[in-house]
């Protein structure tokens, strides 16, 4: 059994408010402690399923895809651009709405231009409000979204990402079941 699928076997789960299961794992919430072999083995499955040769920049969304996509932009000397919850006022920005299972927010993309070529990374796709917003904006801004990858998909319920047309690739499927996370997927989706 691989790094990623024994933690998330072992991963708390937290019950929101509204009765939404939510995994606790280093990789979708820092905690506990990420251990450097899980992130490494999560940069070389990250790097052999996303289409890397013909990107120009990564893209991800604050704040907890971000130490995963700085990985992968330091083993591919790919750059990097976060998506940021904060407004700068910088010119060129773009506010899009995040809506996860549990929130909703405005996030700002920054200097990222029409004809960029990028790869969207993300740690957990789950509802897919994130990413369906973040590909939209994307493409509004003109950059070509080469592909996409999300490291966990939390499956069994409404997929906005799928549902908008757009394809993510995972690395891991799973689901909550009775308190658990069950892996459904090893492989996730290509």
């Amino acid at each position: 059994m691989d790094q990623l699928e024994r933690s998330l076997r072992e991963a708390p789960i937290v019950e929101k408010d509204d009765g939404y299961q939510y995994f606790v794992h280093p990789i979708s919430d820092g905690v506990p402690k990420l251990d450097p072999g899980l992130l490494r083995e999560i940069v070389i499955r990250i790097i052999r399923k996303a289409h890397l040769e013909e990107v120009d920049r990564i893209v991800t969304p604050a704040a907890m895809g971000i130490h995963i996509s700085t990985a992968v932009s330091l083993m591919t000397d790919i750059p990097l651009t976060v998506i940021r919850k904060r407004e700068y006022g910088l010119e060129g920005e773009v506010a899009i709405a995040q809506q996860t299972g549990y929130s909703e927010n405005e996030m700002y993309i920054n200097d990222v231009h029409e004809g960029e070529r990028v790869l969207v990374l993300d740690d957990v796709l789950s509802t897919g409000g994130t990413l369906a917003s973040v590909i939209d904006a994307l493409n509004e801004i003109g950059a070509e979204v080469v592909d996409s990858v999300a490291v966990i998909k939390k499956v069994g319920g409404a997929n906005e990402v799928e549902d908008s047309g757009h394809h993510v690739k995972t690395l891991v499927n799973v689901d909550v079941v009775d308190g658990e996370v069950v892996i459904v997927d090893a492989n996730g989706d290509d």
